[in-house]
């Protein structure tokens, strides 16, 4: 698995955990993965703390992307995970140039295949896919 896919997978779990418990401040979730996970590369947990700021930072946005594009399920009947995914997703899309858009919605995909249901990469690809990414840079071979 490549560095990026495993920052993401780690990402995924601290906003699981975030969503989870709505008390605990982003500083101390992240202090309790660190902790937890100490053998995770600085690399990995650099990338995925960066994610997860990001989504914090944007979430607004981010959560009005996806609802719009959600027909018949508004975002608190979605499951976490898939919830959580496209918001990882989105705010790649939303945010990072420098992640072309094939790259996020097909780690997205996998991530969902890999932590969701058996629907959960179909559905989290039609949200995806309608949302317009920021303009990228040009398309690189990422992880």
């Amino acid at each position: 698995m490549g560095l990026r896919r495993e920052a993401r997978e780690l990402a995924l779990q601290m906003l699981y955990a975030l969503d989870a418990n709505p008390t605990a401040s982003l500083r101390e979730t992240l202090q309790s993965f660190r902790e937890d996970q100490p053998e995770v590369a600085a690399r990995v947990r650099e990338f995925a703390e960066g994610l997860v700021h990001g989504v914090r930072q944007w979430r607004p946005e981010i959560d009005a992307a996806i609802s719009a594009r959600s027909k018949n399920w508004s975002l608190a009947r979605m499951p976490r995970v898939d919830l959580n995914v496209m918001r990882l997703a989105a705010y790649e899309l939303m945010y990072r140039p420098d992640i072309p858009k094939k790259v996020t919605i097909n780690e997205a995909i996998e991530i969902a295949r890999k932590f969701g249901d058996k629907d959960s990469p179909a559905f989290v690809n039609g949200i995806l896919d309608d949302i317009e990414p920021c303009p990228k840079t040009e398309e690189t071979n990422e992880e």
